[in-house]
């Protein structure tokens, strides 16, 4: 790993853009102004609007200014001016190789004398300029210190499996597999980095994450918001594209995958593309069997009447885009044979929430007299990723009195409670590891490939058919009809995700 110490050049292309605005450049004045960065650090930012250096840190000032509404800490004065006197800015076209001229000119003078920096070249940018960037940067001979030069790349990684494999052939062109860094923001969160610590440091658990003791996972992402301003990017990704193949497949790899002999970036990254090839493959003729979409229609979200997604801005009105769409998965090795994992995700949904449902078999007798069960749920494990970030565990305790009569309780770890203060941000960490050389966070070419070989055949299926019925669920409900049935049809049902209460109600003792 580079030495803390090192001079730190990161260039952010697409730097005037919305990603950059609302996130990049807030995680790293954040990690600068807690220490996390070297005193030698410098940040440029390239892009075609026409600024300057100091036009550069007024668009960066107005960043910090949204803090409160985008990120989850304000800025202070005196560390801000600190910070703004790292940044600088080159503008130009990246198709044009004069541009990366002028950056390797900026960055060579702006490094100190006899210094060999880390640099890291951050690509928040449409996916057809990636090609252009990365040539650019290997015809200014930006990229030859394999050691200390890394490519962090945006997802999507790909619209499809051909593309993907193709995006990477590319990558490869231009730099080495250990310099590309594929970056998935939900990796980054502090609950989903959780997982690792909570299964592999706590002999608690591990006995019993198998076959043996698991009935069936459920991982859920639920938006309450619609397409925004993004309806000309959804028209063409879709919830499968969007949300599945990337943060959803990571959260089954993080459940499923088998202890990691060390915390290694490779070794970590192994275990996960194991899971992914071990996923039972969909055949074109199962499609209709393990996947749903749906599309929402007009209804109401937190109060609040929302219009149907045909009627959203840049968005075709006989569109078949899903805004929705459910997966059930099956893992074939020797842990979790039998054990169906249920993916879901959706926009307009009745809550923003992000939550993994792990539900253990029942007990195999049932001990108690007649009716002492009839609360009887089964028992839950939730990790919580937000909001609300969390473990919860439920299981069966007795109600006070003098009945055996049992109810369902909880047993919860609050992140805000326990440490008292708020999570970083997600970039942050991604950032900080892109800048010390830690890939453990981030995508492999194989697993990305592995990822699109599940997701293809529904693509293929959905792509070559019309759903006849969309819109088919409505705004601030929990999905189409058909993602119900999904389930019925294994005798089961989706676990509507836990409320931000703090405790679930005991009823009073029975008289």
């Amino acid at each position: 790993m580079p030495s803390s110490t090192a001079p730190v050049q990161l260039v952010l292309f697409g730097a005037a853009g919305d990603l950059a605005h609302r996130k990049l450049i807030p995680a790293l004045y954040d990690l600068y102004r807690e220490g996390h960065l070297p005193d030698h650090v410098q940040i440029i930012g390239a892009d075609r609007k026409e600024m300057d250096d100091e036009g550069f840190r007024e668009f960066a000032c107005g960043a910090a200014d949204t803090l409160g509404r985008f990120y989850p800490k304000t800025a202070d004065a005196e560390s801000w001016g600190s910070f703004a006197k790292r940044l600088a800015y080159v503008q130009g076209d990246v198709t044009d190789g004069e541009t990366f001229d002028r950056l390797a000119e900026k960055l060579d003078a702006f490094a100190p004398k006899g210094s060999k920096p880390e640099r890291v070249f951050y690509l928040s940018v449409a996916p057809f300029l990636v090609e252009p960037i990365g040539a650019g940067l290997a015809n200014a001979r930006l990229l030859r210190d394999a050691k200390r030069s890394r490519i962090v790349v945006e997802k999507p990684f790909g619209w499809d499996l051909a593309s993907a494999r193709d995006l990477d052939k590319m990558l490869l062109k231009t730099a080495d597999e250990s310099q590309i860094y594929r970056i998935d923001h939900y990796l980054g969160k502090e609950t989903v980095q959780n997982i690792l610590a909570f299964r592999f440091a706590n002999a608690l658990f591990e006995p019993v994450w198998d076959r043996r003791y698991i009935d069936h996972v459920q991982i859920t992402v639920a938006e309450t918001v619609g397409v925004e301003h993004r309806g000309g990017y959804y028209e063409q990704a879709g919830a499968l594209r969007d949300m599945v193949q990337n943060h959803l497949l990571q959260l089954l790899c993080l459940v499923a995958m088998e202890p990691p002999v060390s915390f290694n970036a490779d070794e970590v990254r192994n275990k996960k593309v194991e899971v992914l090839r071990a996923v039972r493959p969909i055949t074109p003729e199962a499609v209709s069997d393990v996947a749903v979409r749906g599309q929402y229609g007009a209804g109401y979200v937190e109060g609040t009447a929302v219009p149907t997604y045909r009627t959203e801005p840049n968005v075709d009105p006989h569109s078949t885009t899903e805004t929705y769409a459910a997966l059930k998965l099956e893992v074939d090795n020797w842990r979790w044979h039998g054990v169906p994992f249920y993916l879901r995700t959706g926009k307009r949904m009745p809550r923003r929430v992000s939550e993994i449902s792990i539900q253990f078999r029942p007990v195999p007798h049932r001990a108690f007299p007649a009716g002492a069960d009839e609360a009887w749920r089964p028992n839950r494990l939730v990790l919580r990723i937000q909001p609300d970030e969390g473990i919860v565990l439920k299981f069966q305790a007795k109600r006070p009195g003098p009945n055996m009569l049992l109810h369902p309780v909880a047993m919860r770890f609050e992140y805000d409670e326990a440490y008292g203060e708020a999570s970083p941000d997600a970039y942050e960490t991604l950032l900080l590891d892109a800048i010390k050389g830690d890939a453990t966070l981030f995508m492999r070419a194989d697993q990305v490939e592995a990822a699109w070989k599940l997701v293809q055949p529904v693509l293929d299926a959905w792509g070559g058919t019309i759903p006849p019925e969309f819109p088919n669920y409505t705004s601030g409900t929990w999905g189409p009809a058909a993602a119900e049935r999904l389930l019925a049809q294994d005798g089961r049902s989706w676990i509507e995700p836990l409320a931000p209460d703090p405790a679930d109600p005991v009823p009073p003792p029975a008289a």
